[in-house]
């Protein structure tokens, strides 16, 4: 299993070096000789490009998302208050300018028990999508390298609208299949955690610190997935003028808010589970405390059967040192007297002692 995780890391870490390489901002144009091109560069020098194309998706890495999407969205032809209304939204966002669609989606990224969630914007218009995210969202530069393929597979009688349609449904698969990978590495950690419950050395305090950090991280990560299928939502019935009402190509919209649904439904077992986990360390937490209560008790009767023993004995010598008891009683009586009053004490004090431990807490 550890040679499995060292694989997968430097797999991972590969693809994420390969991506940082190429450049974030590219266009990928499906032309009207029916050429497919892919090119990189700066957004004006797309424009060219654009005149010539049948439909074409264009992706744009920007610093700050707020201050640059709307300046961006309008070289490229869109209204600019699409993009300034929809960055100030939290996770998602869905805006119907009619001949013009705007929709913000989370793409999230976990670090073992840290869910970052970025803000990824999608425009589209009758023959253009356009995707506008930060620098930490690279999966779709990795998934470009494949665009190319997928504009080919799209049939060339189709409309303008099924066109883009597809793409845009191939676009936000993408970015569901990688906001899925989340849950892989939340339940890694999960298992981590899960073996700790069984130690009784761990350190509880540790223990239920990253318990709530997981608990905080599925959350978040719900929190995205459901915003995901708020927006998927609003595509599946295809009322959006720039949406398809091809039938076959709703219902691709369809099954990812199946994949999401399913999803969701995973997140919310893993929750369950969770709470599971939460119950068993309550349980472990108050043992301990009883079984500290316990033993403190039964010092306290030892403590109390000692001290009678002690005091009893030592008030009867004093008594009997006062005036004549000693002459009058005799040295052996008082020294039976003292020892068996001293047995008895003892006795009384440790059964009262113990019946008072044997009754039932409320």
């Amino acid at each position: 299993m550890k040679h499995e995780h060292e694989a997968e890391t430097k797999i991972e870490n590969y693809s994420n070096q390969s991506a940082n390489n190429a450049n974030p901002t590219f266009c990928v144009a499906m032309l009207k000789n029916g050429s497919t091109i892919k090119i990189e560069g700066k957004v004006e020098e797309f424009l060219p490009t654009l005149k010539d194309a049948d439909f074409a998706w264009i992706n744009v890495q920007v610093d700050d998302l707020e201050g640059e999407g709307s300046k961006v969205s309008s070289m490229l032809g869109f209204n600019p208050t699409i993009a300034h209304e929809l960055v100030k939204q939290r996770f998602s966002g869905y805006d119907d300018h009619t001949t013009e669609l705007g929709l913000l989606l989370p793409a999230v990224r976990v670090r073992k028990l840290e869910v970052e969630t970025n803000k990824l914007l999608v425009l589209m218009k009758s023959n253009l999508i356009v995707t506008l995210h930060g620098e930490h969202v690279t999966r779709l530069v990795k998934f470009a390298r494949y665009a190319v393929t997928s504009f080919k597979k799209i049939p060339k009688n189709l409309d303008d609208i099924d066109k883009i349609s597809l793409v845009l449904i191939r676009i936000l698969d993408e970015n569901n299949e990688r906001n899925f990978d989340g849950i892989r590495s939340i339940q890694e950690q999960g298992e981590e955690i899960s073996k700790y419950l069984i130690e009784p050395t761990f350190p509880r305090q540790e223990l239920g610190n990253d318990i709530y950090k997981m608990k905080h991280a599925l959350i978040s990560y719900l929190e995205a997935l459901w915003a995901t299928l708020d927006v998927v939502h609003y595509l599946r019935y295809g009322d959006a003028e720039i949406i398809t009402d091809d039938s076959i190509i709703l219902q691709k919209i369809g099954m990812l808010s199946t994949d999401l649904t399913r999803q969701i439904s995973i997140s919310e077992q893993m929750s369950t589970v969770l709470a599971s986990g939460l119950e068993v360390l309550q349980s472990i937490y108050n043992n301990q405390l009883q079984m500290l209560n316990n033993r403190l008790a039964l010092v306290v009767v030892w403590l109390t059967v000692l001290g009678t023993v002690v005091l009893v004995p030592n008030t009867l010598a004093t008594i009997f040192a006062i005036g004549t008891f000693a002459e009058k009683i005799g040295e052996i009586n008082i020294v039976l007297l003292i020892v068996l009053s001293t047995i008895v004490s003892g006795i009384l004090a440790y059964w009262h002692g113990k019946r008072l431990l044997s009754q039932p807490k409320v």
